[in-house]
């Protein structure tokens, strides 16, 4: 066989196709392209959020009854944190039934509001009573069926109910102190209970009352 019937041959012809492939190859190598097939990497999204900038709101509590302490930020910026806001429901549950509600957050930032008023952010807040079933309200108001309501200055349809209140004293802050603090707030209603010593803070319709023989604070 002659050399050009050898190179026209159909050997001759896969031989050269060859070389042609693995110098393309050899091309593509030397310009940075990778000739096998890319791997597509997906990265599962994340629900962790990054944690937002604001101002933080933090709240010291005592509950006089239960004994219990919670120091706890509650807020960051506008965002409600809401594993937080589950441990204040929680320590505000109804003691005597132990029934927990869910709070109306605007509550907890009343409560915040109230010690900035005061210039004393850092205060611990005493908890005299925070949320009630209907059946501790009208134990409460008729102390068992053995006071008439109009005695125990115990609303029917109390707020707190509801979870939208709280009766509070602060240690070192006057009973009147406290209530004209949280008059001045204009964020629900205010009730003065200046025998007992307590405040009763709500964000329901704003009002005033006042309970009870007023003795005197120094």
């Amino acid at each position: 066989m002659t050399l050009s019937s050898l190179l026209r041959s159909p050997l001759a012809s896969r031989f050269c196709s060859a070389l042609l492939l693995c110098g393309s190859l050899a091309w593509l190598t030397s310009c940075g392209v990778d000739s096998t097939p890319a791997e597509t990497t997906v990265t599962a999204a994340t629900s962790t959020e990054p944690s937002p900038e604001g101002t933080r709101y933090e709240l010291h509590l005592h509950h006089l009854h239960t004994g219990e302490n919670l120091d706890i930020v509650y807020r960051v910026g506008d965002r409600y944190l809401p594993e937080a806001v589950d441990e204040l429901n929680h320590f505000l549950r109804d003691h005597r039934t132990q029934d927990v509600h869910s709070y109306d957050p605007r509550e907890f930032d009343a409560l915040h509001a109230l010690l900035a008023r005061l210039k004393r952010p850092d205060a611990t807040i005493d908890i005299v009573c925070g949320y009630r079933t209907p059946w501790s309200n009208q134990y409460l108001r008729t102390r068992g069926g053995r006071v008439a309501p109009r005695l125990t200055g115990v609303a029917e349809h109390s707020q707190h109910m509801l979870a939208k209140a709280i009766d509070i004293r602060v240690p070192g802050v006057s009973t009147l102190a406290l209530r004209n603090a949280a008059l001045s707030l204009h964020a629900g209603g205010v009730g003065y209970y200046p025998s007992s010593q307590f405040v009763h803070v709500d964000v329901g319709p704003v009002r005033e009352w006042t309970f009870g023989r007023r003795h005197h604070e120094g």
